[in-house]
């Protein structure tokens, strides 16, 4: 009867569009941990509350209240926008600065949202290192549009789980179109398309991307070794690769990170990973997995990707392509052959929150065989069961990330800003970013106090002070340290 009158109340609270009182029900004992013989809870556990909170005292959500703030905080947003060249780009503050400042425990009371958005400028702002500064050139840009924007607020408003196609067919099919529509921009083949074998996911960041991968070649190669041969498989990349592998019970010493040269500008060698597989075989050991990089980190470095594929294949490889920031560019045609060779690898990924506009934890993963990481990650518990997913006609994207169940309906983002700004001027802010380093860099080769390091490719142009006679080799690199935190 305890249930009835719960589940009652639940309805009637939904009928009349009023917040569900979470005091409905409380406890008459302190002991109620304390069961009977089977196991369950005393008959007496709970009682029906003689009084209950009057639902208007607190609404969580009503919207002409929640139309008010959004107007003053997407005000406060514009300004901030407007202003923020005015900024230091590096915070100035000392650690600890911000416990200092808030109070020690949490308000009991409610307080203003004017309040909270004055605190916001005086104690939040100063502690925040900003990425969005036309002055910002640590790392690589955080990419935003107004088109994005737009499209998280929409997320953010359904706040919509999509771990499998039942929990919001919107947000799966949403995502199933703009994986083929980038694929198509980026003219792969549709071996990593929905619309041919493959299929593509959105993951938070390229470190899950690679895990995905990884977890999925190293779950193949166990399947026929067997498991307790895990402390023989191998993973590969250049020394410029993203770090990759630890976390996919792949012993330490099994990761591979060979080196490469400056004549070589930084890419890796395919006549080196020959050697080192080669060499790794020899001892018995499983070559697992190859990690290509088209745009690295440190220095825009390239690595051949068809040559790579080609050694790799001879071992029975997986082959994923890192491209998180150059493989960005690969949208214009004249880019695009640095792509050249990725029908020959198993995976490729891409960080559109690099430079596509799309804010972050925007990376997109495209597979030509997505079963292997479904059969890797997918869980199965009875309470997510459903007739769709059963029958394997609809992708439950929560097989394809390590994360689980936990997925928002970040698809809205990119829908938004494809839809917004068309194929065209996305390749033309490519161009311009790419036109602005090339400026850059010119200017930098015309002062004879700097030198660039390694040829500029995209967007990145990497410098440094020369060595010049006199002045001792320390002295050198402390300004170039003193250069780099300015």
């Amino acid at each position: 009867s305890t249930i009835v009158q719960y589940l009652t109340c639940a309805y009637t609270s939904i009928i009349n569009r009023s917040p569900l009182c979470p005091s409905i029900f409380v406890l008459k004992h302190h002991n109620y941990l304390k069961t009977n013989k089977m196991g369950s809870p005393p008959s007496d556990f709970i009682i029906t509350a003689t009084e209950s909170m009057d639902s208007k005292e607190f609404m969580h959500l009503n919207p002409q209240d929640f139309r008010g703030k959004a107007h003053k905080a997407v005000d406060f947003i514009a300004d901030y926008y407007k202003n923020v060249e005015s900024y230091p780009v590096l915070s100035q503050v000392q650690p600890g600065f911000l416990k200092n400042r808030l109070p020690k425990t949490p308000p009991n009371t409610p307080e203003s949202f004017d309040t909270i958005l004055q605190d916001v400028q005086t104690d939040i702002i100063p502690g925040i290192t900003h990425w969005l500064s036309p002055n910002f050139f640590a790392y690589f840009p955080a990419s935003v549009s107004s088109a994005a924007f737009i499209g998280e607020m929409l997320c953010t408003c359904f706040n919509a789980v999509g771990f499998n196609w039942l929990a919001s067919p919107a947000a799966t099919e949403l995502e199933m179109v703009v994986m083929d529509w980038l694929a198509v921009m980026l003219q792969l083949p549709k071996t990593f398309m929905f619309s041919g074998s493959g299929g593509g996911v959105l993951q938070s960041s390229t470190s899950e991307s690679t895990l995905c991968t990884l977890v999925a070649a190293r779950d193949r190669v166990l399947n026929e070794i067997g498991i307790e041969n895990i402390g023989r498989l191998v993973v590969y990349g250049s020394d410029q690769t993203h770090a990759m592998g630890k976390i996919a019970g792949i012993p330490p010493h099994n990761i591979r990170c060979i080196p490469t040269r400056m004549e070589d500008d930084f890419a890796l060698s395919p006549y080196s990973l020959r050697k080192v597989i080669e060499a790794d075989v020899e001892q018995g050991l499983v070559p697992l997995f190859l990690c290509v990089t088209v745009g690295t980190t440190s220095t825009t470095a390239i690595d051949p990707i068809k040559e790579l594929a080609d050694v790799a294949k001879k071992y029975n490889i997986w082959v994923h392509v890192d491209g998180a920031y150059g493989g960005n560019a690969c949208i214009c045609p004249e880019y695009r052959p640095f792509l050249d060779g990725i029908e020959k690898v198993d995976s490729l990924s891409l960080s559109p929150h690099k430079w596509l506009l799309s804010y972050g934890e925007c990376c997109c993963l495209w597979m030509k065989n997505p079963n292997l990481v479904v059969s890797a990650l997918r869980t199965d518990p009875e309470y997510l069961k459903n007739k769709h997913s059963e029958s394997d006609s609809v992708v439950s994207y929560k097989d394809w990330q390590v994360a689980g169940t936990a997925r928002r309906f970040k698809s809205l983002r990119l829908w938004f800003l494809l839809r917004s700004y068309g194929v065209e001027n996305l390749q033309n802010h490519i161009r311009s970013d790419v036109r602005m380093a090339i400026t850059f860099e010119r200017l930098v080769k015309s002062d004879v106090r700097f030198e660039i390091v390694v040829p500029r490719r995209f967007a990145l142009v990497c410098f440094r002070l020369k060595q010049f006679n006199g002045f001792d080799t320390s002295y050198t690199e402390l300004l170039n340290k003193k250069l780099l935190e300015r």
